[in-house]
C-alpha cells in the first residue's frame, strides 16, 4: 500500500503553492533567478520584457509566500530564490515534459 503524499491538513498549503507556480510570468522570473542566482528588479524587467509594475507585483506575491528573498543594496533590491524546493520542482516537471516531447518525436 502506498503512503499518502501529504497530510490532508496540508492540502490547502500545497494547492496554494501550485497556484502561485501556475503563473507563466512567475515561472519565467524564477527561471531567470535560478540561472543567475540573484537579480534586481531592473534586470528582471529586461530579462522578461514585463512592465516594472507587473514584475514588482509578482515579486511581492512570491516574497510574501517565502518563494523569493530580497535584500536591499543602496537604491537596488536584489531577489534570490529562497525555497530550494522551487528549483527542484521546476526541474522535475520540465525534465518530465522534455522526456515526453522526446518520446513523441521518436
Amino acid at each position: 500500500m502506498a503512503t499518502q503524499l501529504l497530510p490532508k491538513e496540508m492540502l490547502m498549503q500545497v494547492a496554494e503553492r501550485f497556484r502561485l507556480l501556475g503563473e507563466p510570468v512567475r515561472l519565467e522570473m524564477l527561471n531567470h533567478l535560478h540561472i543567475k542566482g540573484e537579480m534586481n528588479v531592473q534586470e528582471l524587467i529586461d530579462a522578461t520584457g514585463q512592465q516594472q509594475a507587473n514584475v514588482s507585483k509578482h515579486l511581492k506575491i512570491m516574497a510574501n509566500a517565502g518563494m523569493v528573498a530580497r535584500r536591499k543594496e543602496g537604491l537596488y533590491v536584489y531577489y534570490t530564490i529562497a525555497d530550494p524546493s522551487i528549483s527542484g520542482l521546476c526541474l522535475l516537471v520540465c525534465g518530465q515534459l522534455q522526456n515526453q516531447a522526446s518520446s513523441l518525436q521518436e
